[in-house]
């Protein structure tokens, strides 16, 4: 044993006896799985079970246990570091896990975002103000529709263009021919206009097919790859910026992970799913939904995304926050003063419902956003 721990923030509800009987079961269900009693003396009792290192009250009826583990509890493995960060405890209510402090060990042993911000900005040629995203949709088109409104996308100055998350093999939309018009669609709109898109498809597949997915976006020269880590599990996201021969940035959606964040008193914090855990596994942009759209996160549980984006995080950059869900356009002075520069915004409906020009509509969403727009180009359909 190294000495070594790492801490993670439970709230707790109950009174104050309930609440730090609550935190006393954390400590050994997320580890021997056994009552205090049946511990044996030594090791396992010192070192292997968690450790309460602070409680304290939070508000009435809510209390704050910072619990710390043996990192060996952890075998160094994602799955298993999730497991005892949570595992069985998530299945009791009244617990939520709201922060965590990994220490260096566990940061140094995950390698974390390839790209993060800086990467991110100095691939697309844009080191200041938000970067602009949107999704190909709806379901139902065929690869050369999608690959048309990728290339007016790109005409107009999009920086990522997105497969929708529910596009993966389907009989009307073939991965693999999809993947190759739009790939090929954007790189003709880029040399055009001389500035960078990146094509995005989602490689989000059963465990098996993934890594072929990932290999052919790269033959078919994808800028990215986009990931729902609540599908395939988050280590398959952590594999994927771990592989030095995959070298793309990677763009996590929430699908599937909304379920840990909506109960206020269970789950885990906005900030953790959506920020920390993100950054654990590799992602470089968080996409999740933003407040005021069709979902029910708030403008705080947003901000709070946002900053476990971006907080200090061992060695780890900082990784974009990309809010969408809903969005409008009339709504991006309120959204600036939030978010900042550093930002990646996902607009779908909310910038193909302006005009049936969506190059256009692409200049005037960067334009909203303080970012010189692109010179017009005639819109030609991507052949």
């Amino acid at each position: 044993m190294s000495g070594e721990r790492f801490r993670v923030l439970y709230h707790i509800q109950g009174d104050e006896a309930a609440a730090l009987e609550k935190a006393k079961t954390i400590c050994l269900e997320q580890t021997v799985e056994l009552d205090a009693g049946l511990v044996p003396a030594g090791p396992i009792r010192d070192w292997i079970v968690g450790r309460i290192e602070q409680f304290a009250p939070v508000e009435v009826g809510v209390f704050a246990a910072w619990i710390s583990y043996a990192v060996e509890t952890s075998a160094l493995e994602l799955t298993q570091l999730l497991n005892v960060i949570f595992g069985n405890t998530s299945i009791k209510p009244g617990i939520r896990v709201a922060n965590l402090d990994l220490g260096e060990h566990l940061l140094n042993h995950f390698p974390g975002p390839r790209f993060g911000i800086p990467g991110l900005r100095k691939l697309l040629g844009v080191p200041a103000g938000p970067l602009l995203c949107t999704a190909l949709k709806p379901m139902g088109k065929s690869p050369a529709e999608l690959a048309d409104l990728a290339y007016r996308f790109a005409l107009g100055g999009i920086d990522i263009i997105k497969d929708d998350h529910g596009l993966t093999d389907q009989p009307f939309c073939p991965y693999r021919e999809r993947v190759q018009a739009c790939a090929e669609a954007v790189a003709r709109a880029n040399a055009q206009t001389g500035k960078t898109s990146l094509y995005v498809p989602n490689i989000t597949a059963p465990v098996l097919a993934i890594a072929e997915r990932v290999r052919f976006a790269q033959a078919a020269g994808a800028g990215g790859l986009l990931i729902s880590p609540g599908l395939t599990g988050f280590d398959a996201l952590r594999a994927l910026a771990a592989d030095e021969t995959v070298n793309l940035p990677l763009i996590s959606h929430p699908a599937l992970l909304g379920s840990l964040v909506v109960s206020p008193d269970s789950g885990i914090a906005h900030a953790v799913i959506f920020g920390q855990l993100q950054r654990l596994a590799g992602a470089d942009a968080s996409i999740y939904p933003n407040y005021g759209g069709r979902f029910a996160f708030s403008r705080e549980e947003c901000a709070r995304i946002a900053e476990g984006c971006r907080m200090s995080m061992g060695h780890y950059p900082p990784i974009f926050p990309a809010p969408g869900g809903g969005m409008t356009l009339d709504r991006l002075p309120d959204l600036l003063i939030l978010y900042g520069e550093d930002v990646l915004f996902l607009m779908g409906g909310g910038l193909y419902g302006r005009s049936p020009d969506l190059a256009d509509n692409a200049r005037y969403f960067l334009s909203l956003v303080g970012r010189s727009r692109r010179p017009p180009i005639a819109s030609g359909r991507a052949s």
